[in-house]
């Protein structure tokens, strides 16, 4: 990716307009990527190898990202932005490694996954090993930023089980769906945002105003992604539209479909095939994917992920108007559009 630009995973960029804002959080991602390559280093050639498996294939880099904005808020060029952003990073890649080992996923980032290359065991344990090496660099930035790590851990291993299990007995199935994201997705995105306000030197009160946005805009981040796998095409999106349908992933448009009391003839056809599980059967998954299109349960999933999006921007009313607040407004509308 090039720095200073968002990507979503239409392959569509939002590049921060401020020239020196862009310049700040590029030369931050920079120093964050050099941060990342030394810190999976290890004696043993097959870990460096394994762990530099999905820090080689790039991403987003969304996380430190938001840790290189939020520290606009205050001073931006200290050491421990950077060690913050990739603190942030390190525990994002070690969770990816973990997913794929549980969705048993033979691709990530348009290369073969970890699990697919050296198989579970392996994987597993270099997610481990990464999860280590951030937890070492928070060391570096103290006791709070250790327990702010931990906690933010926790979090998303609770929504990794909550996923897992699925909903509680008389729990609504879309609650639990975003209660899910709030921790898997939402919680550390929140922490990268917190890290780079504290790491800045901002106000108790930023740092609140900043997590709390972000953790709002984790949110959405995801559900926008939910989205368009249903709604764009592979050229827009870069993957075939549709996976997570094909896998039975409930993702939010599924589980609005699923919850619907709509009785035409579309919406009724389409719970019947959804309920049946995973649509693998091709002619199905074509008929499934184009009722979803043009469904009502869309619509209202766009809807919600509007909604999160402005609920992130109120929580920006507390910051000052400089231009790292003027690129998170606009990250605001980059969500809640992508999907339309």
């Amino acid at each position: 990716m090039s720095t200073g630009t968002v990507q979503s995973s239409a392959s569509v960029g939002l590049t921060l307009a401020d020239p020196e804002l862009e310049s700040s959080v590029s030369a931050i991602l920079r120093d964050v990527e050099a941060v990342l390559i030394d810190s999976v280093h290890s004696a043993n050639p097959l870990v460096t190898e394994a762990a530099r498996h999905l820090v080689d294939a790039g991403g987003k880099r969304i996380r430190p990202m938001l840790v290189g904005l939020a520290a606009q808020f205050g001073d931006p060029t200290g050491r421990e932005v950077v060690i913050a952003g990739a603190v942030v990073e390190l525990t994002h890649l070690a969770t990816l490694y973990h997913d794929d080992v549980m969705d048993e996923a033979p691709v990530r980032r348009g290369a073969p996954s970890a699990n697919s290359r050296w198989g579970n065991a392996l994987a597993i344990l270099v997610g481990d090993y990464l999860f280590s090496r951030a937890a070492d660099l928070a060391a570096e930035l103290g006791v709070d930023a250790v327990k702010i790590q931990a906690s933010t851990f926790s979090r998303l291993v609770h929504g990794q089980i909550d996923e897992t299990a699925g909903p509680l007995d008389g729990e609504d199935a879309i609650q639990h769906y975003l209660r899910v994201l709030q921790h898997k997705t939402g919680s550390l995105i929140s922490t990268s945002a917190r890290f780079g306000a504290m790491f800045g030197g901002c106000t108790p009160e930023q740092v609140e105003a900043l997590a709390t946005f972000a953790e709002t805009f984790g949110i959405a981040f995801q559900l926008s992604d939910d989205l368009i796998d249903i709604a764009s095409d592979e050229l827009q999106s870069g993957k075939t539209p549709g996976t997570d349908l094909r896998e039975g992933v409930p993702t939010l448009p599924v589980l609005y479909a699923l919850a619907s009391s709509d009785d035409d003839a579309a919406a009724v056809r389409l719970r019947e095939i959804l309920s049946a599980g995973p649509v693998t059967d091709d002619a199905l998954h074509a008929e499934a994917l184009g009722l979803l299109r043009e469904s009502a349960a869309l619509k209202q999933a766009r809807e919600t992920v509007r909604g999160y999006a402005d609920a992130a921007r109120s929580s920006l009313s507390a910051l000052p108007e400089v231009p790292a607040r003027l690129a998170l407004d606009a990250l605001c509308d980059f969500i809640a559009d992508r999907t339309n």
